[in-house]
């Protein structure tokens, strides 16, 4: 696997805390795995997004029901 260099500023505090809670750790190996996580739920929320738009342009096509019918489902093989 061809690897890559990254340089990220952060906040001071945010480094010292992330130093602290992954000491002993390959920390290299702990980003690469927060990367992976933040691509894995940018493509989840992308998914997301579309089903919502997909469903949304399936409604905006739907008749709105009548009051009348949507009584009717609701007690059809009700005993």
């Amino acid at each position: 696997i061809a690897m890559a260099t990254v340089n990220f500023s952060v906040p001071e505090e945010v480094r010292r805390a992330f130093n602290r809670a992954f000491r002993g750790e390959n920390r290299s190996a702990v980003i690469a795995r927060l990367m992976r996580h933040a691509v894995e739920e940018r493509d989840r929320e992308r998914r997301r997004a579309a089903a919502v738009a997909a469903l949304l342009r399936l409604r905006a096509r739907q008749r709105p029901a009548h009051a009348r019918d949507v009584r009717a489902a609701r007690t059809a093989g009700r005993p």
